[in-house]
C-alpha cells in the first residue's frame, strides 16, 4: 500500500482514470466510422507537438494539443472534400508528424531519452501542472461525448441520413476529430503516443463482444478502459516495466477473454432458441396472430412477422414499429 502514498503514483492513477474514460469514449465514435487507426496517425503528429514545444521551451502537453488539434481538422477537412481518402489522409499524419518531430526534436538538441518519455508513456514524469491539463482535457472530451452522443452517433451511422434531418454533418465530423486529437494529448504520459489508439479501440473491441446496443457498448468500453488503466499502472510500478506496454497488454487479455465468452453465448443462444413448430420459451411472446380487416384478407402489424405485402392496388409494409400503405402514388403512415 505504500506506493498509493506516493504523490507521483497518485499523480498518476488520476491521469490513468482520466484517461481510461476519454479514450474509449472517443474511439467509440472512431469504431462506429471505421477510423480505428485515427488515433495512431494523431499520435504521430502530436509528436512534432511535443518537439515543437521542447524547442520553444514551452509546456510540451500544450503544444501537442495545439499541433495534434491543427492536424486532425486539416486531415478531415482535406478527407471529407474528396480530395484524399481516409487511408490517404492518415498516411499523411503518420508520415508527415514523425518526420517533423524528429526533425525538431534534433533542432532542440534533445535525445531519445527525453522523446521516449512521450512515445511509450512515463509516470514518473506527471507533474502537478501536467495533471491539471490532463483533468481539464479529459473532462471536457466525456462532457462533449456524451452530451452530443445522439447527434454523433448518427452521424458517425450514416452521414447521408443525418445530413437529411438538418445536423451539421461537417461541424459534427470536425467535432469527432478534435476531440481525437484531445485525447491523443490527454493519453500521452500514461500509454504513450505510440500505444494510445490501442486505448482507444481495444477496449471497444472487447466490449462489442458482449454486447449489442451502442450506449452499453460506450459504458462498458468505459469500464474496461478504466480497469486496464489503472491494473497496468499498478502493475507495472510493481514489476518495473513501462506502463503504456502494460495497459495495452492487460486490454488485449480482455479482450480475448470477450471474445470467447461472447463466441460461448451465442452459440448457447443459438441452441437455446426454439424451432417453428416448438413452444415458445417462457418469458418470450409469441408472435401476434393476423388481423382480419374488411378491406383484405388480414391486416398486418409490427409483431406479425410479414415486412411487405402486396394487396392489389396497395402495399403494406412495416417500418420503424409503423404500418405503412402504398396506394398508387402516395404513402399512408398507421
Amino acid at each position: 500500500m505504500t506506493m498509493f502514498q506516493l504523490e507521483f503514483m497518485q499523480r498518476a492513477l488520476i491521469a490513468g482514470l482520466l484517461t481510461g474514460l476519454s479514450a474509449p469514449a472517443i474511439g467509440t465514435y472512431l469504431v462506429q466510422r471505421r477510423l480505428s487507426l485515427m488515433g495512431d496517425g494523431i499520435g504521430h503528429i502530436a509528436i512534432t507537438g511535443v518537439a515543437l514545444g521542447l524547442l520553444t521551451g514551452q509546456a510540451p502537453v500544450l503544444t501537442a494539443v495545439i499541433v495534434s488539434i491543427a492536424g486532425a481538422t486539416a486531415i478531415e477537412l482535406v478527407r471529407s472534400r474528396g480530395k484524399a481518402t481516409g487511408d490517404v489522409a492518415l498516411a499523411l499524419l503518420f508520415y508527415g508528424g514523425i518526420a517533423g518531430g524528429v526533425l525538431l526534436i534534433g533542432l532542440a538538441g534533445q535525445g531519445a531519452a527525453t522523446l521516449n518519455t512521450y512515445l511509450f508513456g512515463s509516470l514518473t514524469t506527471v507533474s502537478q501542472s501536467d495533471l491539471y491539463v490532463v483533468v481539464g482535457l479529459a473532462v471536457a472530451v466525456l462532457v462533449v461525448a456524451i452530451g452530443l452522443g445522439p447527434q454523433l452517433f448518427a452521424v458517425c451511422q450514416d452521414e447521408e441520413f443525418a445530413r437529411t434531418t438538418g445536423l451539421r454533418v461537417q461541424l459534427l465530423n470536425l467535432v469527432i476529430a478534435v476531440m481525437a486529437a484531445v485525447t491523443v494529448t490527454v493519453a500521452m504520459r500514461t500509454v504513450g503516443l505510440l500505444l494510445v489508439s490501442a486505448l482507444m479501440v481495444v477496449p471497444v473491441a472487447t466490449a462489442q463482444q458482449v454486447t449489442r446496443s451502442f450506449r452499453s457498448t460506450f459504458v462498458t468500453a468505459c469500464v474496461i478502459g478504466v480497469a486496464a488503466c489503472l491494473a497496468g499502472i499498478v502493475t507495472s510500478y510493481n514489476a518495473n516495466v513501462a506502463p503504456g506496454a502494460t495497459i495495452v497488454v492487460l486490454a488485449l487479455a480482455g479482450f480475448v477473454v470477450a471474445a470467447t465468452v461472447g463466441t460461448l453465448l451465442r452459440r448457447r443462444a443459438g441452441r437455446n432458441r426454439p424451432l417453428a413448430d416448438e413452444e415458445p420459451e417462457v418469458g418470450v411472446p409469441a408472435p401476434a396472430p393476423h388481423v382480419v380487416s374488411a378491406g383484405h384478407p388480414h391486416a398486418h402489424n409490427p409483431a406479425c412477422g410479414h415486412q411487405k405485402v402486396e394487396h392489389g392496388d396497395h402495399v403494406d409494409y412495416v417500418h420503424d414499429g409503423h404500418l405503412h400503405a402504398a396506394h398508387g402514388d402516395h404513402w399512408d403512415e398507421h
